[in-house]
């Protein structure tokens, strides 16, 4: 979901459950209504999400496009493309993009920006893609939102050509993310997550990518750390962007809009800066895989 918050939070009622507890059709029948279900929270936002918080990603987005050798007639799927950022700077490569989200209301905003792109709302269980179509397949914090991660990076390696690149990006590690306070923020305005349900860094200790992607069947080759602050004007800024995302939709909706800004807006004042602006400091984590 493009660069999205995603693992933000543990997980909560009413999310998908742990992958050792799915099997069989139910897995099928889970992963429709987390597609569903996330597209419903994402999208009620889209808008302050592509015009405030989507940017935060773009160092992100643009190591990536260095590290993939992204250019000129690369077929590049970008899975959870949200509002497309990551795709118009691709395009502008020269590089023929697609992409897919579930929040139907994001990829309106990914169609906009890059008229020439290949964009559709989806399940990253079920790509609707030909085996081997692709050059490189991303996935900016999206992979691990599925109720199967593993399946879903199955999906990207059937669809990437063989010893094609499959990009996954998660969060840094807890130390290096000031947002960590804002996650507790967020987390504060829910009920308390189920026990042995993941924490919204557990990707991001080491190991734990090059263990995902290889029982996927993919070859890690490159772990890389990039830097990713947030940086904002002011507070009402920064509280559109943040609150834009699917897990502050679904703390608003549980504990209401006005104590969610508040708590937010309290977790980070100490980023506020003189000028009044706000910047706090974070670290993305990538891990390139070759199929």
């Amino acid at each position: 979901m493009g660069a999205r918050l995603l693992q933000t939070i543990p997980y909560r009622s009413g999310d998908p459950p742990r992958e050792a507890e799915l099997n069989g059709n139910f897995v099928k029948e889970i992963a429709m209504g987390t597609a569903s279900a996330q597209g419903e929270l994402w999208g009620t936002r889209a808008s302050d999400w592509a015009d405030v918080q989507e940017a935060t990603f773009r160092p992100a987005y643009e190591a990536v496009l260095a590290a993939a050798g992204i250019g000129s007639g690369t077929a590049l799927l970008d899975v959870g493309c949200g509002a497309g950022m990551f795709c118009e700077l691709a395009a502008a490569k020269g590089a023929r993009v697609s992409g897919l989200d579930a929040a139907a209301p994001l990829v309106a905003i990914a169609k906009a920006r890059v008229p020439g792109g290949d964009f559709k709302v989806g399940e990253m269980e079920e790509l609707t893609f030909q085996d081997g179509s692709f050059d490189v397949v991303t996935g900016f914090n999206s992979f691990q939102y599925a109720a199967s991660p593993v399946s879903a990076l199955r999906e990207a390696r059937r669809v990437v050509r063989k010893g094609g690149v499959v990009i996954v990006m998660v969060w840094g590690r807890q130390e290096d993310c000031q947002a960590a306070v804002y996650i507790k923020a967020l987390g504060s305005q829910l009920p308390p997550p189920p026990p042995g349900a993941p924490g919204p860094f557990a990707l991001s200790q080491d190991g734990a990518l090059e263990a995902l992607v290889k029982e996927a069947g993919l070859a890690p080759k490159a772990l890389h750390d990039i830097d990713t602050p947030w940086e904002y004007p002011d507070l009402e800024t920064a509280l559109r962007g943040m609150l834009s995302a699917g897990p502050a939709i679904r703390a608003a909706r549980h504990a209401g809009e006005q104590p969610v800004k508040e708590a937010v807006a309290q977790a980070i004042a100490p980023y506020r800066t003189t000028s009044g602006s706000y910047r706090l400091r974070n670290k993305s984590r990538y891990l390139l895989a070759l199929a």
